[in-house]
């Protein structure tokens, strides 16, 4: 299974991004994903987990601000950023959980870095 991330950038307070994380080499439509973000010194956080039936889950962080969605037909998962936060700058990683008998495997994009000027 690959991930490739991509939609960075530098935006300004206020500003707004889209990431996009194409999935290749399982089921798509079948699995959980979700986006993670690292900010510098800090451990990984959940953004949103979006389930193979569509349904979201937020940080509160983020509640009223992200939007993600997810295009099975195009194996992609979207995060829409707005009102963007100098605290919402960091690496945001898209995640893949594939299910499995007994358990679940989870895979990881190569990560695409977010930056918010104040």
């Amino acid at each position: 299974v690959q991930l490739q991330a991509s939609g960075g950038g530098l935006v300004q307070t206020g500003g707004s991004l889209r990431l996009s994380c194409v999935v290749s080499g399982s089921t798509f439509s079948r699995n959980s994903v979700g986006w993670y973000r690292q900010a510098p010194g800090k451990q990984r956080e959940l953004v949103v987990a979006i389930s193979s039936e569509g349904s979201t889950n937020y940080a509160d962080a983020v509640k009223g601000r992200f939007t993600a969605s997810r295009d099975n037909a195009k194996n992609t998962l979207y995060l829409q950023m707005n009102s963007l936060k100098p605290e919402d700058t960091a690496v945001y990683y898209c995640n893949f959980v594939r299910a499995i008998v007994g358990g679940s495997i989870s895979y990881w994009g190569q990560g695409t870095l977010v930056t918010v000027s104040s």
